[in-house]
């Protein structure tokens, strides 16, 4: 008898492409904090962005990336040294991160307030991802990610993907993804868990949690991940699939 899969899925890099609103929301959010920045984020400092997403873990964390990019910090100098380089800022501005996750969050509610069509078209899903979601039984699909939950319901319904509250695992729950994966285990002992990441380091937290042994790691590499990244999915007890074998998990 075949087991039973239940299935636990990153959100951005994984179901949605939203670096580029990303982005746009951490400029928006540091000219509260700098005032003197440019009105708009440049197509340069996007794209930037975008070379130094895979290092982002938590959303809040694009208010320092832009900004640092606007400083003329290099996306390979961040990527080398991400961690330092944001605890840097953070002490030299006085920040407080507590008070940048909340400022992210209201300048997101603040665009979707004022124009809800564009931040969505910033927001789109990786191609085929709408399918292979109504695919799933809703009962045993859940995702878990640093995004605020309110956020990853305004884009599943303007997609028309139906997912009860409590099957998203967000930044509002404070919980890591490794505790929501130990909890799936002991709500479903005789299914497989099936979880999908693009984010490298996140998946090797799971590998070195012994508790977690029995989920099933895959990487997805149409995500947010370097080629290093990629090159050390083989070194590593990690599936690597593509989109199209998203859909056949």
């Amino acid at each position: 008898m075949q087991t039973e899969k239940v299935y636990a899925l990153d959100f951005d890099g994984v179901i949605c492409d939203s670096a580029i609103e990303t982005s746009i929301t951490g400029w928006k959010a540091a000219r509260l904090l700098w005032p003197k920045m440019p009105a708009d984020i440049s197509d340069d400092i996007v794209d930037q962005f975008k070379l130094v997403r895979p290092a982002l873990e938590t959303g809040f964390e694009a208010i320092l990336i832009v900004r640092l990019l606007f400083e003329g910090v290099s996306p390979e100098s961040l990527l080398t040294d991400f961690s330092h380089k944001m605890d840097s800022i953070v002490r030299r501005d006085q920040l407080d991160p507590a008070y940048l996750k909340q400022l992210f969050g209201e300048v997101r509610d603040n665009w979707i307030k004022d124009d809800l069509q564009h931040w969505l078209a910033m927001n789109p899903l990786f191609e085929d991802v709408n399918k292979t979601l109504k695919s799933i039984e809703p009962s045993k699909c859940y995702i878990i990610t640093t995004k605020q939950e309110r956020f990853v319901h305004q884009i599943l319904n303007a997609n028309n993907i139906v997912l009860d509250p409590e099957r998203v695992f967000g930044l509002d729950r404070n919980l890591s993804k490794q505790q929501v994966l130990a909890d799936l285990q002991q709500r479903y002992p005789e299914n497989a868990i099936i979880f999908v990441e693009d984010r490298l380091p996140t998946l090797i937290n799971v590998i070195n949690d012994q508790q977690l042994s029995k989920v099933e790691l895959y990487f997805a590499d149409w995500g947010y991940s370097t080629q290093q990244d990629k090159n050390s999915v083989n070194d590593l007890n990690i599936n690597s699939i593509n989109l199209t074998e998203l859909s056949k998990l």
